[in-house]
């Protein structure tokens, strides 16, 4: 939890070599985001992640293998099931996350699913204008790499919460401005 947001979870993260993360933003969790009813939950996810302007939305599950994206953040929102995710790279944390949980990933954040049930749905979605890679733990220029990460800018809005939410105010606070 933070300061800024007691409602939100902060897992900061180090570089941890091979996983570069992303040290100034910290990965944020929503448990049990309100209002996305009893219905359709994956369609009421796409449509709050669109409502907040997060697109390039896809329906699947997450990678059994430590990746990150190098040029985008992430918002994962899961609509049905339950995932035990490890996040931060082999010496980062696992999280254990049910239907109705959010989860934004900053750029350079390994993710990696350890568990999950056979009815594991998640919705992805990035801010405007991004389009992510995929980057495997290990691969690539680790400069360039980096250098492209810190070049991602703080989206301005929240994908669950919009322009008020806490990832502005609480990425914001992280970057120093």
């Amino acid at each position: 939890m933070t300061e800024a947001d007691p409602g939100v979870e902060a897992h900061y993260f180090e570089d941890g070599g091979a996983v570069p993360n992303n040290p100034a933003l910290p990965l944020l969790v929503y448990r049990q985001v309100s209002g996305l009813g009893l219905g359709d939950v994956a369609t009421a996810i796409e449509a709050r992640f669109g409502q907040n302007g997060w697109g390039k939305g896809w329906r699947n599950g997450i990678y059994p293998f430590h990746h990150f994206h190098s040029n985008a953040h992430e918002a994962l929102g899961l609509a049905g099931g339950r995932a035990k995710v490890r996040f931060g790279g082999a010496a980062g944390v696992s999280l254990e996350l049910l239907a109705g949980d959010v989860v934004v990933i900053p750029a350079g954040v390994g993710h990696k699913r350890e568990e999950g049930s056979g009815d594991l749905l998640v919705i992805g979605a990035y801010p405007p204008g991004e389009d992510p890679d995929l980057v495997r733990e290990g691969d690539g220029d680790g400069r360039v790499l980096r250098d492209s990460i810190r070049a991602v800018p703080v989206p301005d809005t929240d994908p669950v919460l919009g322009a008020d939410g806490p990832l502005v105010t609480i990425w914001r606070e992280a970057e120093g401005g």
